[in-house]
């Protein structure tokens, strides 16, 4: 009795495109736990894996492996005004730098969004000249409108007293004017974010991201205070309202101010990646993709991998998660086939963190093994 009923048919042809599992796995170790999951219940599958990334943690190795890159250092101006080396990723056609590498939350030692600063990430920018760029916005420290990383690249700030500054969260309202005569842009420039809040507003980022980052209610209205000023100073001397952008809320502004100073397209991170990977033609020729991330819920559907995956796609699409939150259900109604958590009984945090590996390894064995039995197979 063979344990694959799919004998003499063609096999099955499986893709993966996994987020990582935050704390536990990048996005390349959850890929190889599917596979030998697959693997173990049809050895024949014809797998191809795709590590995947939103624009946050992992996006410089999801491109560099898509798309035979290299992986570079830089030493930067971290967020608390420290050197700190930071990598990049150099493709055929462009760069890809994530802002947490030079500006992320866990470079800190205090998170302060009233002190930290962009200006590393600017530093990678001007190092990388004039070629295409993409910037992952996920996971800053910072709420200084990416006036660090455009002082960085030439943009001069004044203050009342005609004194230049490099403006943080807490000097934002000390802007008198800009000059952007001496800027260096690169050839195009694309911010990736999967959030779309916009920059001020209750639902803004000193709203809603600064008391991720150390903010308390009198420091949130203070960098709210300066952000709407910086906001009217931009307006007025470089000619571009940021006020009404979508999207221009991620990473404490930064995205604002990407795309004020530079002109850069503000795009959802995962179908940035997804299109630079080649996920659609990958897609045409699959029986069925796997994909999943740390948790799925409601938030899950403003950009996170399964639900940008989905969405991309006719083919069958399941999701392997860590844990299934409230409002997972609704990813089914925008292509989701099914969701599986991984936790085969109740563990502390800890322990399942430590064994995610082999979880994910069972749990794709099983619906494998599920989908064969029910008769699913290569066209």
């Amino acid at each position: 009795m063979t344990n694959n009923p799919r004998t003499n048919t063609k096999p099955l042809n499986v893709l993966l495109v996994p987020d990582s599992y935050k704390g536990s796995l990048s996005s390349s170790d959850v890929a190889r736990a599917l596979a030998e999951g697959i693997y173990r219940a049809a050895p024949d599958t014809l797998l191809t894996a795709i590590p995947m990334a939103d624009g946050g943690e992992g996006t410089v190795d999801a491109l560099v492996a898509a798309a035979n890159g290299e992986r570079h250092e830089l030493q930067v101006t971290g967020p608390e005004h420290l050197p700190v080396t930071a990598s990049y990723g150099q493709l055929a056609d462009g760069a890809v730098i994530e802002m947490a590498a030079a500006a992320g939350l866990p470079l800190t030692t205090q998170p302060n969004p009233e002190i930290t600063t962009t200006y590393g990430v600017g530093q990678l920018i001007d190092h990388l000249g004039d070629q295409n760029m993409m910037i992952g916005a996920g996971g800053s420290a910072t709420n200084d409108l990416g006036c660090g990383a455009a002082a960085a690249c030439g943009v001069t700030f004044y203050d009342d007293a005609g004194q230049q500054f490099v403006p943080t969260g807490a000097t934002l309202g000390k802007i008198a004017s800009i000059d952007i005569s001496q800027m260096r842009r690169p050839a195009e420039l694309t911010v990736m974010t999967d959030i779309d809040n916009p920059l001020l507003g209750d639902n803004g980022a000193a709203a809603i991201f600064a008391p991720q980052k150390g903010a308390d209610p009198a420091m949130v209205q203070r960098l709210e205070r300066g952000a709407a000023h910086a906001a009217n100073i931009i307006a007025r001397d470089v000619g571009v309202d940021v006020t009404g952008v979508a999207g221009g809320g991620a990473a404490g502004g930064f995205a604002a101010g990407m795309y004020a100073f530079f002109g850069a397209k503000l795009s959802t991170g995962v179908d940035a990646v997804l299109d630079a990977v080649g996920f659609d033609e990958w897609a045409k020729t699959a029986d069925l993709i796997l994909t999943g991330e740390g948790q799925l819920d409601g938030q899950s559907l403003a950009g996170k991998v399964p639900v940008g995956v989905a969405r991309r796609t006719d083919k069958p699409v399941i999701a392997i998660v860590g844990s299934v939150g409230e409002g997972a259900r609704a990813s089914y109604d925008h292509g989701i086939t099914a969701v599986f958590g991984i936790t085969p009984k109740p563990q502390a945090l800890e322990a399942a963190l430590a064994d995610t590996a082999d979880n994910l390894t069972a749990t794709a064995e099983n619906i494998m093994r599920t989908w064969l039995a029910a008769g699913g197979g290569g066209r």
